[in-house]
């Protein structure tokens, strides 16, 4: 048995999630074991570094799977995506070492929430951002958010119906830019929780809006209660953008630009 690791990118507007749920619901975990189930000519079942939810994108996803059937890298990327749907792609493959999963092994994940911040909708941005018609001050978004990097409680921050054993999570960083219409949101972290980042986002916009002053961030924080946390921001601008792990897998690094935070 060979054990393979694979980047996966895809929209996520016309899945149910990553997580295969069974029956006709589609995800995209149900779609990726397909494709490979049929490049394999054996049932494959795959692990991936993050579970996405209804709607949200991915960037730079890590699956793995093992395997007895003898295909070159090429084979495994081009033979998926001949059986995948358009909107879900192999974007590389490479053999990996046994001990490696792509869960356990990652050090690290990074999101980007993307907002497109105009008085007018946009029919190019729909569904892969969101959509703010008021005008967001950004600095006060940002200066906010420093409160929330480091090992805090994120009870706050995360679904009522998360079923994380801990809410405890350590931020490594978060930046909030804008460029152009577009406003940033990018989020490292050794790990979220569920609905982490769209609640971040939720209480991010508000301070932005002017609703909310820039310690509102830091008190939702410490009340350490999802009441307290304000609206969950939608999944049309979240994207998985990349996960990190030991250079000992020696595994492709994404170049999205979305991990790439400049000293302040």
């Amino acid at each position: 048995m060979q054990r393979i690791a694979l980047g996966i990118e895809y929209d996520g507007r016309q899945f149910h999630g990553w997580q295969a749920q069974g029956g006709n619901i589609r995800t995209v975990q149900q779609s990726l074991e397909y494709a490979l189930t049929q490049v394999a000519a054996h049932p494959v079942r795959v692990a991936c570094a993050g579970r996405t939810d209804t709607g949200v994108h991915a960037l730079a996803q890590v699956v793995h799977f093992d395997t007895g059937a003898q295909r070159t890298v090429h084979n495994w990327v081009a033979g998926t995506n001949a059986n995948l749907p358009p909107d879900v792609n192999v974007s590389w493959a490479q053999a990996v070492s046994s001990d490696f999963h792509a869960r356990y092994s990652a050090q690290g994940r990074h999101y980007r929430y993307q907002i497109f911040n105009r008085p007018v909708r946009s029919s190019l941005w729909a569904g892969r951002a969101t959509w703010i018609y008021r005008p967001l001050d950004v600095m006060r978004m940002h200066q906010a958010a420093q409160a929330l990097v480091g090992t805090h409680d994120f009870s706050s921050y995360r679904a009522r119906a998360c079923q994380a054993a801990s809410p405890v999570r350590t931020l490594h960083q978060i930046r909030v830019e804008r460029e152009g219409e577009l406003i940033m949101l990018r989020v490292h972290a050794n790990a979220f929780l569920q609905h982490m980042v769209r609640n971040v986002a939720g209480v991010l916009i508000t301070i932005g809006q002017g609703e909310r002053p820039t310690d509102w961030a830091a008190q939702v924080l410490d009340a350490r209660n999802r009441a307290c946390g304000g609206v969950t921001a939608v999944p049309d601008g979240l994207y998985f953008a990349q996960v990190d792990y030991p250079a000992a897998y020696d595994l492709p690094c994404p170049h999205h630009g979305i991990s790439l935070y400049e000293s302040d």
